[in-house]
């Protein structure tokens, strides 16, 4: 009885050993959530430096999130924040749909009308920190629909008024669109850990000590 007892723990013991042994599970970040003023106050301050940088540099579109379903980056973002969703036919093409932009307030009918804006541009990513990355860290950055702020439908118009400025000298025409904005555009910097010129931060904090004190950004540091 004893041999078989010891035996029987022995048995347990081994049971055991893949369950020490084995690494535990990788947890996903935790979400981080802060005022505005906080998150401004988490942002590294540097000098930028856009030399070689390149478009091309940003490979996009890709083929998006869900590579079967036959549409790239671009398309699934503009399924995603249809107010009336789209038609999706042969070649992901877009019929009908709608959308409202919230940089200016348009409502918008037609999917060729808009522009999907890197909330920080792909210049303004470059001379904040992204020069260092390797081509798939900034293939994950120009195709990001791990957050909702990172790439948004806008009107063309407004995507072009704002090119590859930063808050300190571009904001939306839409004065109600301007905290959410902000709170984005931190929110962005913070997730790809991306610094700011002090231009730019200075900017950031009369809106973060004024009239966007209320707020909330909500970031989860990519992978």
């Amino acid at each position: 009885m004893i041999k078989n007892f010891v035996r029987g723990l022995g048995a347990l013991s081994l049971a055991l050993i893949p369950l020490l042994s084995a690494p535990a599970a990788q947890a996903a970040p935790a979400a981080e959530v802060t005022t505005l003023a906080d998150a401004v106050g988490l942002v590294k301050v540097t000098e930028e430096d856009r030399t070689g940088y390149t478009r091309t540099k940003f490979k996009h579109w890709n083929a998006g999130d869900d590579a079967g379903d036959g549409c790239n980056t671009r398309a699934e973002v503009l399924i995603a924040e249809a107010v009336v969703a789209p038609t999706v036919e042969a070649g992901c093409k877009l019929a009908g749909g709608t959308w409202v932009s919230y940089y200016d307030g348009q409502e918008v009918t037609s999917a060729g009308s808009l522009d999907i804006d890197h909330m920080v541009p792909l210049a303004e990513a470059w001379d904040s920190g992204a020069s260092t990355w390797t081509a798939a860290r900034r293939e994950a950055y120009a195709n990001d629909q791990g957050a909702e702020v990172s790439l948004v439908a806008v009107t063309a118009r407004s995507n072009r008024q704002k090119s590859d400025q930063d808050p300190a000298d571009w904001m939306p025409p839409s004065p109600e669109a301007q905290c959410r904005y902000v709170g984005e555009w931190v929110a962005t910097k913070l997730r790809w850990q991306l610094t700011a010129d002090d231009r730019e931060l200075e900017a950031l904090k009369v809106y973060a000590e004024g009239p966007c004190e209320d707020t909330i950004v909500r970031y989860t540091p990519a992978a």
